[in-house]
């Protein structure tokens, strides 16, 4: 770990994944880190990185709400251009992480030579808001983009996004009765462990795809 970025995997990879964390939990969370090893064991380079109110939790131990949109594309745009040059570069992360970086490959992407996106529970809408979308720049999309999202997600379910007016070419891996987390509910028979493999098996997929 270093003072801004965690990195795993090998140096020279067939891709490099920068992932950003949710609004709610910093860069080395349970989830994040099953993701980054699990990706890392499968022979790909991730890049974890922090938004600057998580960074300054960090230090101090206060919980903050996260920055405004104008910082968190900063952050981000700054995180990618200090790590260029990448051959493949592929940008995602974990809920709020994942939505910025798509918006960034949707204004930025060819400039920052972004291949593809990765999107971990993307949070389609405010919880308990289900009309206020945030979906208008994924009607056209500029790169490939991989949704990895649960059945259930409160942020948007299966059946919610089935009636989105989204750009035909995003891909999309629904995890099994799967919440925001990917986490199953125990009478649905399926696991955490089952829908983290599967997520991490998506992205690896999706990161070493020819189509990238």
């Amino acid at each position: 770990m270093t003072d801004d970025w965690l990195i795993d995997g090998p140096e020279r990879a067939a891709a490099t994944v920068i992932l950003a964390h949710g609004a709610g939990a910093m860069m080395d969370s349970p989830f994040m880190e099953a993701i980054a090893s699990g990706l890392a064991a499968a022979d790909l380079r991730v890049v974890r990185f922090e938004f600057p109110y998580m960074a300054k939790r960090r230090q101090d131990g206060r919980r903050r709400g996260p920055d405004r949109k104008p910082v968190l594309l900063e952050r981000w745009r700054r995180v990618v251009t200090q790590l260029a040059p990448v051959d493949r570069l592929i940008v995602g992360g974990k809920s709020m992480g994942g939505r910025i970086a798509s918006e960034l490959a949707a204004s930025d992407g060819a400039a920052l030579g972004i291949s593809g996106v990765v999107c971990l529970g993307y949070p389609f809408h405010p919880a308990g808001k289900p009309g206020q979308l945030r979906t208008e720049h994924l009607r056209a999309f500029p790169v490939p983009l991989l949704i990895v999202q649960g059945e259930r997600d409160a942020l948007g379910a299966q059946s919610e996004v089935a009636h989105y007016d989204l750009d035909e070419r995003i891909e999309f891996v629904w995890l099994p009765d799967g919440d925001h987390s990917f986490k199953p509910r125990k009478k649905s028979g399926h696991t955490e462990d089952e829908n983290l493999a599967a997520a991490i098996s998506a992205v690896t997929s999706f990161a070493v795809s020819a189509n990238l």
